[in-house]
């Protein structure tokens, strides 16, 4: 999907990629991602949210809950993270990383309630009054107040298999107040995912957005103020002000810090691609040639990959799609004019935390390109 782009836009990256590869410093099935781009990526992101009044929290689960990559973000001006889930939330901090937002997309189980508030989130998000009151007992237990958001959901808005939940307009205006009632809550604002979606290469906005303003209003009739307005998905230099527009106070950019939103894919943004993958060719069967997997993401969309010995004998095969129901042990390419132990450069979207993928990090690649630690896809050291 950015194989074209990444050519173009950061050859070094193919380069030092395929050079790690061929003398054996990094393994297949290895993400190879560049700090210098992250950074400068972040760097603009932060610049155009900083003129719009728009706080940021960047996601890391693409790039495998990185440390050296998450406080290169934050040393651009993105200084608190969003996370995933309550385990990423705890990889963060065990790395110096601020929370600013945890609970969405996944709740926080109950018994883990306590050691993630210890973390002092700015946000929790909330799905449900039991959820909510959950928080309350545990933070009023704190002598804490803990700030929720709560997510909207209602019937006709856009979900994802294996991730709905949330409140409906009519759950909430009936339980509005029994939440008031927790004392160890702050009802501070509104989310849901995704806000945006890339249809055709122009941003739009989904109906969560229309579902979180209606709840607004609703709040507001009550006296809430200044509440924030979380509407994270393809946040990026290119979708802040569509955001504005829409009234967020809040956005969460992850696929747009290494240059990989489907926008990025049709056009040249502030935000350069910064990561490839890696892999070798291991065999042939049917006049195929397969290469080593375990780094593959079935909504990646990718097309093909570059295949040679040397960046200077690099080629393009186009990929055979693997089933998405089966383990990918292996990639599958519609060639058999390669060699075995030739090196594989993918660049494609991916959730690298899904994966048992290998992070290598690299830096200085415009310059003096060095391999600057390898980890493992929750962002623990490997060497």
């Amino acid at each position: 999907m950015f194989l074209e782009v990444v050519q173009r836009r950061n050859p070094k990256l193919v380069e030092f990629a395929t050079e790690l590869h061929q003398k054996g410093f990094i393994s297949p099935n290895t993400y190879v991602v560049d700090l210098e781009t992250i950074k400068n990526n972040s760097q603009a992101i932060s610049r155009e949210a900083k003129k719009l009044d728009i706080e940021l929290f960047f996601m890391t689960k693409q790039f495998g809950r990185n440390p050296l990559l998450s406080k290169a973000i934050v040393e651009a001006g993105i200084e608190k993270a969003v996370a995933v889930d309550p385990w990423e939330a705890l990889s963060l901090n065990k790395n110096g990383i601020k929370i600013g937002h945890v609970g969405h997309l996944v709740q926080i189980p109950k018994k883990m309630i306590p050691q993630i508030l210890m973390l002092n989130p700015d946000f929790v998000t909330v799905f449900s009054y039991e959820n909510a009151k959950n928080i309350s007992d545990v933070s009023a237990s704190m002598n804490k107040k803990q700030k929720i958001f709560l997510r909207v959901a209602n019937e006709n808005d856009f979900l994802y298999d294996g991730q709905e939940g949330g409140f409906t307009y009519k759950q909430l205006t009936e339980q509005i107040e029994q939440l008031e009632k927790l004392t160890g809550i702050e009802i501070a604002g509104l989310t849901s995912f995704p806000c945006l979606l890339i249809d055709g290469g122009i941003p739009e906005t989904t109906p969560n957005v229309e579902s979180m303003l209606k709840v607004k209003e609703f709040l507001e009739g009550r006296d809430y103020q200044s509440l924030e307005m979380n509407m994270p998905s393809a946040t990026s230099t290119a979708t802040l002000n569509l955001l504005k527009m829409c009234g967020a106070t809040q956005g969460e950019p992850g696929h747009a810090l290494t240059g990989t939103t489907p926008l990025h894919a049709m056009e040249d943004l502030a935000e350069k691609p910064a990561m490839v993958y890696v892999s070798e060719v291991s065999h042939f069967y049917n006049d195929k040639a397969f290469v080593f997997g375990g780094g593959f993401y079935p909504r990646s969309k990718m097309q093909g990959a570059l295949v040679g010995s040397s960046i200077d004998n690099l080629r393009y095969y186009p990929i055979v799609e693997n089933d998405p129901t089966n383990i990918d042990y292996y990639g599958a390419l519609k060639t058999n004019d390669v060699k075995i132990g030739d090196t594989a450069i993918y660049a494609f979207r991916t959730q690298v935390f899904v994966t048992n993928a290998q992070v290598a990090v690299v830096g200085n690649i415009t310059t003096n390109p060095e391999l600057l630690g390898i980890y493992d896809s929750k962002g623990n050291v490997i060497r």
